[in-house]
């Protein structure tokens, strides 16, 4: 992220939800609170090289609580050291209000009107960051934190959405599982044998060439390589969903298979377009050739 941007993104926070020059305090009384503080202490990030330096705004760092107040009220004053300090967070935020709150609801919530990030917690934990506070886990710590409370709010906002979706779809994998023919790979994946091949087996290294067709529990077809004027695709065996993965690492050339695909080991609760969150995915694979092998 450059370095403007995560300015950005603390200075729209405090412009829109502090309330006078009084920093606010962390709650973390939920998922959203943790993700918007860890969110925050990242975002601390390349604070200081840029607030800082001749090629920043070339503050005198005394005067950290001027910035952040100048932040946090919105003024426009000039003069002194002091006082410039203050007027670079004043002129920043003035350019860039907005930026977070609606960024990161939109990161995470997409377009849902009735669900809001707590930018208080934000706040919180950038201002902890950069005046050096004790925070509550380190800047290391809030990375892989944000991004799981990232994974895991998403996942519960687009099940609250798409909840009755998730039933359908798991029962009719279900159903599936018990229909003639039809036999497990593992982590809920299963595939029948349209055709037995009798080819070598890519290894997760390998690039292949498919023809596959993919569509939805509904009998959509949402991409197809059978379609007219389209070719078979080559592809890396690594490089596509996990259901993929886990077939073709145990086809042999030749073969033909239909493939089960719970949400798990597919897009999850990612919106992908015409596939929605928590879908179970048809595919017909057939494995043409492998076409390096690493």
């Amino acid at each position: 992220m450059k370095k403007i941007t995560m300015i950005a993104a603390v200075v729209a926070a405090m412009i829109m939800t502090s309330c006078g020059s009084k920093t606010p305090k962390a709650q973390l009384a939920d998922d959203v609170d943790t993700l918007c503080y860890a969110c925050g202490v990242t975002q601390s990030n390349g604070f200081e090289e840029y607030a800082f330096s001749e090629r920043g705004l070339n503050l005198d760092s005394a005067y950290i609580d001027e910035f952040i107040k100048g932040l946090v009220d919105g003024a426009n004053l000039s003069g002194s050291e002091k006082q410039n300090a203050y007027y670079a967070g004043v002129g920043v935020g003035q350019q860039l209000a907005n930026s977070v709150r609606k960024g990161l609801k939109y990161e995470v919530f997409g377009n849902d009107s009735t669900k809001e990030m707590n930018m208080n917690d934000f706040i919180a934990g950038f201002v902890d960051a950069v005046k050096k506070n004790p925070t509550a886990f380190t800047k290391e710590e809030a990375e892989k934190i944000f991004r799981q409370k990232m994974a895991d709010v998403k996942a519960k906002a687009m099940e609250e959405k798409y909840g009755e979706y998730k039933k359908q779809n798991e029962a009719f994998i279900a159903k599936a599982a018990k229909e003639e023919g039809v036999k497990e790979l593992g982590e809920g994946v299963y595939y029948k044998v349209l055709t037995e091949g009798t080819g070598a087996i890519p290894t997760e290294n390998a690039r292949v060439k498919v023809n596959y067709e993919g569509k939805t529990i509904d009998g959509n077809i949402f991409d197809s390589t059978y379609k007219e004027g389209r070719e078979p695709i080559e592809l890396n065996v690594n490089g596509v969903i996990k259901g993929w993965t886990m077939a073709l690492t145990k086809m042999p050339v030749g073969s033909k298979w239909l493939l089960y695909i719970p949400q798990e080991a597919a897009y999850g609760a990612i919106d992908q377009g015409p596939i929605k969150p928590f879908s179970t995915l048809i595919f017909t694979v057939e494995l043409l050739d492998i076409v390096t092998e690493n």
